[in-house]
């Protein structure tokens, strides 16, 4: 991709302060959008909505939701942990959507795309509450992405994991022997995805070279492959 391959793109990016929040900025930038970066938590009903009245009309829409990821077994997960979870994870993105997708509708061109994860692909042993909101995302993203294509309104994700970011793979976690010994036993690529190859990635689909794609989910996990 080009430098100016984004160039004068307005873009949103929520919880831009955490999970690949800083880097994409860095990136899209770099590419030419405007990117508005916005670090409201959603989790209000109203959060999401105001957050697009004040970015004024964007281009694109980058759902980069996150969410401390709880390890409990299944048998013991609260009502509570569930509630909240959903709450940071799921219930922002429809709010999101009916705020962005009139506009796009009547223009007839914009782009959705979210950062979700591959947790949702595959079975994690102590990750089922953060597996089913990550797996809700996924299943919204390609029923509202197909919906969407017939008014030229591209909707995708990148479904990632062992993808480097500082909220879910911080410093301390990759410095740890048993986490190096993790990545060579479960990840072909024998590291985790660098954070600019994952945002270059989410640049180049928030392109127009990537109309084509509609409701669709790209795995992101360093050869590790959902099954």
């Amino acid at each position: 991709m080009s430098s100016s391959s984004l160039s004068g793109k307005r873009i949103l990016l929520t919880h831009a302060d955490v999970f690949m929040g800083p880097v994409l900025c860095e990136v899209l930038r770099e590419h030419g959008a405007q990117v508005i970066a916005s670090s409201d938590a959603l989790i209000d009903a109203q959060a999401p909505a105001a957050v697009v009245a004040a970015a004024g009309e964007i281009d694109v829409l980058i759902a980069n939701l996150s969410y401390p990821a709880p390890t409990t077994p299944a048998a013991e997960t609260s009502d509570e942990e569930w509630r909240h979870a959903f709450a940071a994870l799921v219930d922002p993105l429809p709010r999101l959507f009916k705020a962005v997708l009139p506009a796009m509708i009547a223009r007839r061109s914009g782009k959705i795309l979210l950062m979700g994860s591959a947790s949702a692909l595959r079975g994690m042993k102590r990750a089922s509450t953060y597996s089913a909101a990550r797996g809700a995302q996924l299943a919204y993203v390609q029923a509202v992405g197909v919906e969407m294509a017939a008014h030229n309104i591209q909707i995708n994700a990148i479904a990632q994991n062992f993808v480097d970011n500082p909220t879910y793979f911080p410093a301390e976690v990759q410095a740890d022997p048993r986490f190096k010994e993790r990545l060579r036993r479960e990840v072909p690529l024998g590291r985790l995805v660098g954070a600019r190859e994952d945002a270059e990635f989410a640049a180049y689909l928030c392109s127009a070279s990537a109309n084509c794609f509609v409701g669709q989910v790209f795995p992101v996990c360093g050869g590790w492959v959902p099954r």
